[in-house]
């Protein structure tokens, strides 16, 4: 991917529950001008930057808590309902990770179907926080959020730590793994810790040499979150 693919399959992102409308207006300025893949923001800012935003740059917002997910069925519910009601074109929601023995159980994969039928339409991104979880519950989170609907599978949200080349290889199996097993093809989010052009390169890399397919599809399936590269990009 050359620098031109790669800010087409980024999702610039402004997560400030503080950020101004001024603050907001540039932002959208910089992501109109280098025609990025998607903006990411807060439900509450959604509905102000829809107004800015050209047409063809999807506008993504984080529901459901974050960076720490929700684990109330209802309130995940209610909080992705209401992003979808703002009119967003994708939603990324956390799969808050457990210690326990048994993550991801039934009532994980009942969390995942609540936020795929509250996502309706919606492009669903789920975060795995993979920083937090051995290679198993991983592949087995990933594998059941595939199942239940998520179209992009996404490594973490950075705060807690970042995104692993083991984690970029193992997602990138699962939803190659996915597609063998059930026709359906669904896509990849690298996000966290992502600071240099070396960082995408080499973990774009690993995407590809484990599904080609997911990179040349672009942003229909794969998506970076880096957005303090994209002066350098």
């Amino acid at each position: 991917m050359d620098a031109k693919d790669t800010i087409e399959c980024l999702d610039f992102t402004l997560l400030d529950h503080g950020a101004s409308e001024e603050q907001l207006a540039g932002f959208v300025a910089r992501a109109n001008s280098n025609r990025v893949g998607a903006v990411c923001v807060f439900s509450e800012h959604a509905t102000y930057v829809r107004g800015l935003l050209d047409d063809g740059i999807q506008l993504a917002v984080v529901a459901g808590g974050f960076p720490v997910g929700s684990v109330d069925d209802g309130e995940i519910r209610t909080a992705v309902a209401a992003a979808v009601s703002a009119g967003v074109d994708e939603i990324d929601v956390v799969l808050e990770p457990r210690k326990d023995e048994d993550f991801p159980s039934e009532a994980d994969l009942a969390r995942l179907v609540a936020m795929r039928e509250a996502a309706g339409e919606c492009v669903l991104k789920v975060i795995l926080e993979t920083p937090m979880l051995e290679e198993r519950p991983m592949r087995a989170a990933a594998r059941m959020a595939l199942a239940a609907g998520a179209d992009f599978v996404k490594t973490c949200t950075g705060k807690r730590g970042a995104c692993s080349d083991d984690a970029a290889s193992i997602l990138a199996y699962e939803v190659m793994r996915h597609e063998r097993a059930f026709g359906e093809r669904r896509g990849v989010k690298l996000s966290g810790g992502i600071r240099t052009v070396d960082d995408v390169s080499r973990l774009t890399n690993l995407v590809h040499l484990q599904d080609p397919s997911i990179i040349d599809a672009g942003s229909k399936r794969f998506r970076i979150g880096a957005s303090s590269l994209l002066d350098s990009l």
